[in-house]
């Protein structure tokens, strides 16, 4: 069985989101790091970028493919996760902790409300 933790917020393209203080921190979901396999690469969006909801900003490559990862909300990008660049594997062995790719300060929280919850999710990926 997939891990979905509960107090996680969902996006259709596998992104999962933690809302603390305003701030956003996004990776991707174990469901999705599983279907890519071993990650050998993370492309980390720069500091200060705005984005808008479903822009690319990151990308995560495994030896299979390259994936886009998107914001799921917009903000602006506050910080990318530096250990990725030397252990990008930290994607598939710990995805929702120490595998988290970008922190985004939230425009607007009422946005992170309104993505899947953890039971929306697990449908969706039946």
């Amino acid at each position: 069985m997939m891990n979905v933790p509960d107090n996680l917020r969902y996006t259709s393209d596998h992104e999962w989101i933690l809302l603390e203080d305003g701030i956003a921190t996004v990776g991707i979901t174990d469901h999705a790091q599983e279907e890519l396999t071993d990650v050998v690469f993370v492309e980390l969006p720069d500091d200060g970028r705005s984005c808008d909801a479903g822009d690319p900003v990151a990308v995560v490559e495994s030896v299979k493919a390259a994936s886009d990862i998107y914001c799921p909300i917009a903000g602006e990008i506050v910080g990318g996760n530096a250990d990725l660049e030397a252990d990008p594997a930290l994607v598939n062995t710990d995805p929702y902790g120490a595998g988290w790719i970008f922190k985004v300060r939230v425009n607007d929280v009422a946005t992170v409300e309104a993505l899947m919850d953890a039971e929306g999710y697990k449908g969706l990926i039946g």
